[in-house]
C-alpha cells in the first residue's frame, strides 16, 4: 500500500511540475483588476489548498471549525484549479440563490456524480443546460405534481399503517421492548418510496414481523453509502487526470459498487415494466414508474429512454429516504432526553386526532408543535453539512468578493442552522422557537435560509410537499403509537454525532410501550394478514 501511495504522489508531482511550467508560458491571471477573493488560507500554484485536505478528516469539521475561529461567513478554498466558497451567513447566501440564482444553476461534473446519475441524464447532479431542464420539468410537472401526489395517497397511507404494525410487532416480540429507530425511520421511507415507485414494498419476502430482508438492507446500505460518497471531497474530483488510474481514497471504488448494489434490484423492475408497456399487457397507471415510462414528447414519441428512467429513479430513492429518517431519529432521542417537549407533541395529537384512530395526512396542517419539531431537527440536525454543490456559469461579485466562473459554492446547514447571529442559544434543541404567536402555520422550508432545509431557488428542491408529508408522518405515528422511555437501567439518550457523519454515532435505540386502545394494532394486522 505504501509503494502504491509513493508512485501515486511521484506521478502526481511529475504532473504538477509540467503543469506549472505550461501555465507559467501560457496563462495569465484571471482576476479583475482591484478584486479579492473571499478570505481563506493560501493556495500553493495548481494543486491550491489540497494538503489541507488531505490532512484534516472530516474536512467539512476543519473548514467550520476555521470560520468560527476566524469569523469569516465567507471562505474560500482552492482545490487544484477550483475555487471552493463555503457561505455561513443568510444574508449572504440569499444573494447567491436569490439575487444571482440565475448564475449559480449548475453543478460540478464529479465522477461520484456522474455515476449516480448514469451519466447526467438526471436531475439534481446533472449540470445547468436541456437535459436537466427536460428531467426537471419531467419531476416537477408529472411526478410531484399534487395531483400526482393526491394520486399517490393511498400508498401512502398504506406505508403509514405498516409503520405502526411494524414497531408493535418489534416490541411484541423483543423482550425489553426495545426499538432501534433508525432501522424503523430508515424502513419506513424506503418502503413508502419503493411502494410509490414500484408497488411494491419488499423486493425479496421482508420478515414476519414486517421487517426489511436481505434484499431491502442490502437497497438501503447501498442507498446510504452513495450518499456518503457523492460530492465527498474526492481528492480525483479535482483532479480530472486521475480518474481511473488512482483512487487515492476509495470513494470511485465504493460509489461504484454502491450504485451497483441500488441498480441490482431496480433495473430488473423497470425493465419488466417497459416490456409490459410495449406488448401491451398493462395498460394502466399504478404508480410512479408507469408515469415514466408512458410519458410521451410533442411528436407522440416516448420521452423517456430506459436508461434516464433507472438513473432518475436511483436519484429519487437516494433524495427521499435521507432527511426524514435521520430528523426523526434525532428528535425522539432529543424528546427523550426532554420529556416535557415529548409531553407537548403528544398533547397535541391527543387534542388533534384523538385517541381512537390514527393520524391521517388530513391531520398535519394542523400539527403545529410537531412540525416545529421536525424544522427545529432540520435546523439542528441537518443529515450533510452542506447543501449540494451550486457551480457559477461566469465571473461575478457576491458580498464584495470575487466570485470566479467555475467556482463551486457550498452553503453550508451547520453555518446557516447554528448561527449565532440568527438563534439564540443555537446548540439547544427548542421547537418553540419556530412557533409564531398568531398562530400560524409552520413551514418546513426557510426562504429566508435560515436554516437549509429543502432549499430555494431555481436548484430548490421540487419535492418539498412529500418531504414534509413524509418526515411529519413518521413523527406523528411514532409519537400517537407508541410511549418512548430510554432503555432499561439508562436515564437518558446519549446524543453524540458521528465522527465523519451528522448522524448519531450510534443507532437510537429505545424502550417503546402501545399507548393507544389494543384493538387499533390489532386491526391492522388483520389487515395485514388480507393483504398477504
Amino acid at each position: 500500500m505504501t509503494i502504491i501511495v509513493l508512485h501515486a504522489t511521484i506521478l502526481f508531482l511529475a504532473f504538477t511540475v509540467t503543469i506549472l511550467l505550461f501555465k507559467k508560458i501560457t496563462t495569465t491571471s484571471t482576476l479583475p483588476p482591484k478584486s479579492c477573493l473571499p478570505p481563506g488560507p493560501k493556495p500553493w500554484p495548481i494543486i491550491g489548498n489540497i494538503s489541507i485536505l488531505m490532512r484534516n478528516t472530516p474536512f467539512f469539521q476543519w473548514v467550520h471549525d476555521t470560520m468560527s475561529k476566524m469569523g469569516y461567513e465567507i471562505f474560500c478554498i482552492r482545490l487544484g484549479s477550483v475555487h471552493v466558497i463555503v457561505v455561513t451567513s443568510p444574508e449572504i447566501a440569499c444573494e447567491f440563490l436569490k439575487k444571482q440564482d440565475a448564475i449559480f444553476v449548475s453543478r460540478p461534473t464529479f465522477l461520484s456524480a456522474e455515476l449516480v446519475s448514469g451519466g447526467f441524464s438526471t436531475t439534481i447532479f446533472t449540470s445547468f443546460g436541456d437535459q436537466w431542464r427536460k428531467m426537471r420539468r419531467v419531476l416537477v410537472s408529472n411526478i410531484l405534481s399534487p395531483e400526482t401526489l393526491h394520486w399517490m395517497h393511498d400508498k401512502r397511507a398504506v406505508e403509514a399503517d405498516h409503520l405502526i404494525n411494524y414497531v408493535y410487532n418489534v416490541i411484541q416480540s423483543n423482550l425489553d421492548d426495545s426499538v432501534n429507530v433508525r432501522v424503523v425511520a430508515q424502513h419506513f421511507c424506503g418502503n413508502m418510496i419503493r411502494n410509490m415507485i414500484f408497488s411494491k414494498r419488499f423486493f425479496g419476502k421482508g420478515t414476519e414481523n414486517g421487517g426489511p430482508g436481505v434484499e431491502e438492507e442490502q437497497h438501503l446500505d447501498g442507498i446510504f453509502t452513495i450518499l456518503k460518497c457523492v460530492y465527498n471531497f474526492c481528492i480525483s474530483d479535482y483532479f480530472p487526470f486521475l480518474r481511473g488510474r488512482i483512487d487515492l481514497d476509495g470513494n470511485e471504488k465504493r460509489t461504484r459498487q454502491a450504485v451497483e448494489s441500488v441498480r441490482k434490484y431496480q433495473d430488473p423492475e423497470i425493465d419488466m415494466r417497459i416490456k409490459q408497456w410495449q406488448e401491451g399487457t398493462k395498460k394502466e397507471k399504478d404508480d410512479l414508474l408507469d408515469v415514466l415510462v408512458t410519458l410521451k414528447d410533442d411528436q407522440g414519441n416516448t420521452l423517456l429512454t430506459s436508461e434516464e428512467i433507472k438513473a432518475q429513479i436511483l436519484e429519487i430513492m437516494v433524495a427521499a429516504v435521507d432527511n426524514p429518517s435521520n430528523a426523526i431519529e434525532w428528535i425522539l432521542g432529543e424528546m427523550i432526553n426532554q420529556p416535557e417537549i415529548l409531553v407537548k407533541a403528544v398533547q397535541e395529537l391527543d387534542q388533534v386526532v384523538g385517541k381512537n384512530r390514527f393520524v391521517h395526512e388530513s391531520d398535519l396542517d394542523n400539527l403545529n408543535y410537531i412540525k416545529a419539531c421536525v424544522k427545529e431537527s432540520f435546523r439542528l440536525h441537518p443529515m450533510a453539512a452542506f447543501n449540494v454543490p451550486h457551480v457559477s456559469i461566469c465571473h461575478t461579485m457576491v458580498a464584495g468578493y470575487f466570485i470566479p466562473k467555475g467556482s463551486h459554492v457550498l452553503l453550508s446547514r451547520l453555518g446557516l442552522g447554528r448561527n449565532s447571529k440568527i438563534w439564540d442559544e443555537p446548540l439547544r434543541f427548542n421547537p418553540e422557537r419556530h412557533l409564531k404567536n398568531d398562530g400560524s402555520h409552520v413551514i418546513l422550508n426557510d426562504q429566508d435560509l435560515h436554516i437549509l432545509s429543502f432549499s430555494i431557488g431555481r436548484r430548490g428542491c421540487p419535492a418539498v410537499n412529500l418531504g414534509t408529508t413524509m418526515s411529519i408522518m413518521l413523527l406523528a405515528r411514532l409519537l400517537q403509537g407508541f410511549t418512548w422511555s430510554p432503555p432499561p437501567n439508562t436515564t437518558c439518550i446519549k446524543l453524540v454525532e458521528a465522527i465523519h457523519e451528522m448522524t448519531l454515532s450510534q443507532p437510537l435505540l429505545a424502550f417503546a410501550r402501545p399507548r393507544l386502545d389494543e384493538r387499533l394494532y390489532t386491526s391492522l394486522n388483520k389487515c395485514k394478514a388480507m393483504d398477504n
